[in-house]
């Protein structure tokens, strides 16, 4: 039992190390920061090294899935190692920029999300670091008193500032580099005129009250904004979802039908006259291509549609994201529906 832990320990510190290899020194203290903005308070290089061995084992499947060796094995041997050098070397680099591409979208969502939670529940908290220091408390204590668990994010964020300070950080520094860690207007203007009014030594009681002021103001605006926006929502919406799948459902069956026709009729015009101006080939025309098509097509519209309305009602890209799965697969499997109603009802007509 010993022998395994003390294995599994080794084998966790190669992992580990190998996973550090990856990173040069000069770009870990970068790396541990940006981590920290999505609540990753520690890089896993284990991680990078896994995805190290994954990266091989796909190119290698790859290589012998698709039997690439066949394809090059004519020429000569040097010519053959440096095709498999070049493919290898190729696809690894390709394999790796996705995946680090997907793991640097999911960091910038997860940094996002943590930033909307603080901004949601930032005017709470300042409302009761303005109780506290009413109430007789000096403005740290008024701080740290003010964390509570239903704050989540905020109060990690505000728990490490405390810390800091506790170690000998100054406050003012403490709180700005908060400010700095997310890209919010928010959060660095609230915390800029907090940080410059201690540091002048005014009433800090009466500046939080008029921040919690225009953060409440601000809120309303914005909500007022989404609920005029709502008929443009709801427009861009049925567009993207019903009427973009119907008419593409639309298209594919009255293409289906002239294939049909032309089909029938293109042996009689062939051999009834020669003085047709056009000549017609049944087999260039595939209507499985254009399922295909307008599947990617409504995918592409749905991503782009989604995008469009977070741009319309909150003012960034990133909030849409969410709703980009939602719309792919509605407009899809809406697009699906048609097919099979207007084909029974095309059908039927003929």
């Amino acid at each position: 039992m010993i022998k395994m832990m003390i294995d599994r320990e080794q084998t966790e510190d190669f992992l580990e190390e190998l996973g550090k290899s990856f990173v040069p020194n000069k770009y870990r203290p970068t790396l541990r920061l940006y981590l920290a903005k999505g609540g990753l308070y520690s890089v896993p290089y284990k991680a990078f090294t896994i995805l190290f061995f994954l990266v091989v084992a796909g190119t290698a499947a790859i290589y012998f899935g698709f039997n690439i060796f066949s394809f090059i094995s004519d020429n000569a041997p040097v010519v053959v190692g440096i095709y498999a050098f070049l493919f290898w070397t190729l696809c690894t680099t390709i394999l790796t920029i996705v995946i680090m591409a997907g793991f640097y979208f999911y960091i910038n969502m997860k940094i996002y999300g943590r930033m909307k939670d603080i901004e949601l529940v930032l005017p709470d908290y300042l409302i009761l670091v303005s109780t506290n220091l009413k109430g007789g408390l000096s403005f740290e204590r008024s701080l740290w008193s003010s964390i509570k668990p239903e704050f989540g994010i905020l109060a990690d964020e505000m728990s490490y500032v405390s810390k800091r300070v506790m170690t000998g950080s100054d406050l003012s520094e403490a709180l700005m580099e908060f400010s700095q860690k997310y890209d919010s207007p928010t959060l660095k203007r609230t915390l800029s005129i907090i940080v410059g009014e201690l540091e002048s030594g005014g009433k800090i009681a009466s500046v939080l009250d008029q921040s919690i002021d225009i953060l409440r103001k601000t809120k309303l605006i914005k909500d007022e904004m989404a609920a005029n926006t709502l008929m443009f929502t709801i427009f861009i919406g049925a567009i993207v979802m019903v009427i973009s799948p119907l008419l593409f459902a639309l298209a594919f069956n009255l293409l289906s039908i002239l294939i049909n026709v032309m089909t029938q009729i293109a042996p009689a015009l062939q051999q009834g006259t020669s003085s047709v101006p056009f000549k017609f080939e049944a087999g260039s025309l595939k209507v499985d291509d254009f399922k295909v098509f307008s599947s990617l097509a409504l995918s592409i519209i749905s991503i782009f549609a989604s995008m469009i309305l977070s741009i319309i009602q909150r003012g960034d890209i990133k909030s849409g994201v969410r709703y980009i799965p939602f719309f792919v697969a509605v407009a899809v499997l809406l697009y699906q529906f048609f097919l099979i109603v207007l084909g029974a009802v095309f059908t039927s007509m003929i």
